[in-house]
């Protein structure tokens, strides 16, 4: 599941959307196999957050839901949040818990200038879906995928991402 809250340039709530499922991926299930298979140093765990502008198209006619399948964001040049900008919190329900759950949360605060968009890439700051990245066997994996209505983040607002991931 996902969360979006939306902040002005002083901290104040604009909006929040509420929470909204995403689609957890083929290759996220290959990374837990991995995980509890134990190979060692075949695997690591979540490398970042990616968020792409997605389509502008999407505004008009939403996108198709994940299938699953999928290996990254539609957007070429996506802004990758590292893993050391995320803050992780095992969840017992609602609350956050010392000991490891089958529940992981996970927190991106996007704050100004979070991604640096405009740029040669990006005409605006419009965020449209993201994807939480790991590696597998080396490589850099997406392992899930959210496709959601545009966050219109200008250069002053803060964006904070909460995600669960629930095994």
């Amino acid at each position: 599941m996902y969360r979006d809250v939306l902040k002005d340039a002083d901290g104040r709530v604009i909006w929040d959307r509420g929470w909204s499922k995403n689609a957890i991926l083929a290759d996220c299930r290959r990374l837990l196999a991995a995980f509890m298979g134990g190979t060692p140093g075949a695997t690591l765990g979540i490398q970042g957050l990616a968020v792409g502008a997605g389509l502008a198209s999407w505004d008009q006619v939403p996108p198709p839901p994940p299938t699953g399948n999928e290996t990254g964001l539609t957007d070429p040049s996506p802004f990758v949040v590292p893993a050391a900008n995320l803050d992780f919190t095992f969840m017992d329900g609602p609350v956050p818990s010392a000991s490891p759950t089958n529940r992981l949360q996970i927190v991106a605060t996007l704050g100004p200038n979070v991604p640096p968009w405009p740029n040669g890439s990006h005409a605006s700051g419009n965020l449209r879906e993201f994807g939480l990245i790991a590696q597998l066997g080396g490589a850099p994996t997406q392992i899930n995928l959210v496709r959601h209505p545009v966050v219109a983040k200008d250069p002053a607002s803060t964006l904070e991402r909460t995600i669960w991931l629930v095994f």
